[in-house]
């Protein structure tokens, strides 16, 4: 099966998310942590995403029960939770993104209930449908992703290959054999699981390490670094006409 593929956003960006819907992008993932999103945007945002046919996978402020929740409760399909260091951590924090007895999220009367109340079959079809995916950029949580996965509130995990690289102690990103070895034992981890497993893949060699490794969603490029990649081939394009003319 083909993976779906997913945009970066860093704000609540509505034509690039148009413009990714109709190029064929079945995803997006908002950063939440490091982008420009406030409450009020988000609340307004997801559901615009979703009504235009985009999955929408939050990636909360932190691993916190309240941005978890919150992202939830808008109606992300799921969240990608940042800085798990370990098995115990995930434990804890992947349990606020499902209900009780599974795990320990808080009932909001909003969005995903129709603004009204609620019933054990659509606790149950809350857990199943919203996926939490926590991250895997410590080396901590490298060390014990297969006890991660084994988790009955983890969905699957997303990898974070800058900060793996620096906190497995290869400094800078560089995409070197080293990283792609880490990038194997993650997708080996999420096969054995029968879980999936995300990557942002912003080079070609991400992208093909991606589709030969199975990844479930593949997050192609960031917002911002389009609109870079964009303004850059024009300014070469006109730049090379003056090269031509000054000769």
């Amino acid at each position: 099966m083909a993976p779906r593929c997913a945009i970066w956003l860093s704000t609540p960006n509505t034509a690039a998310a148009e413009i990714a819907r109709d190029l064929g992008y079945k995803a997006a993932v908002l950063d939440i942590e490091h982008g420009a999103f406030d409450l009020a945007a988000l609340e307004s945002f997801i559901p615009f995403l979703k009504a235009i046919g985009l999955e929408v996978l939050a990636k909360v402020l932190g691993p916190d029960q309240v941005p978890i929740q919150q992202a939830l409760d808008f109606g992300a399909d799921a969240v990608i939770i940042p800085h798990i260091k370990g098995v115990e951590h995930a434990r804890a924090v992947a349990a606020f993104a499902k209900f009780p007895p599974l795990g320990d999220r808080s009932f909001a009367g909003g969005r995903t209930s129709s603004y009204g109340g609620f019933d054990q079959p659509w606790v149950e079809r809350q857990d199943s449908s919203t996926k939490c995916y926590p991250m895997i950029e410590d080396a901590g949580a490298f060390e014990e992703i297969e006890d991660i996965l084994a988790l009955p509130t983890v969905d699957g995990v997303f990898l974070g290959p800058s900060d793996l690289s620096l906190r497995r102690g290869r400094g800078a990103y560089q995409r070197t054999e080293g990283d792609f070895a880490d990038f194997g034992v993650v997708a080996a981890s999420a096969a054995k699981a029968g879980k999936p497993w995300i990557i942002p893949a912003w080079s070609l060699a991400e992208k093909q390490f991606a589709v030969e490794n199975d990844a479930g969603v593949i997050v192609l490029t960031m917002e911002h670094s389009a609109l870079l990649n964009g303004m850059r081939s024009s300014l070469e394009e006109v730049m090379s006409f003056v090269t031509e003319a000054a000769h």
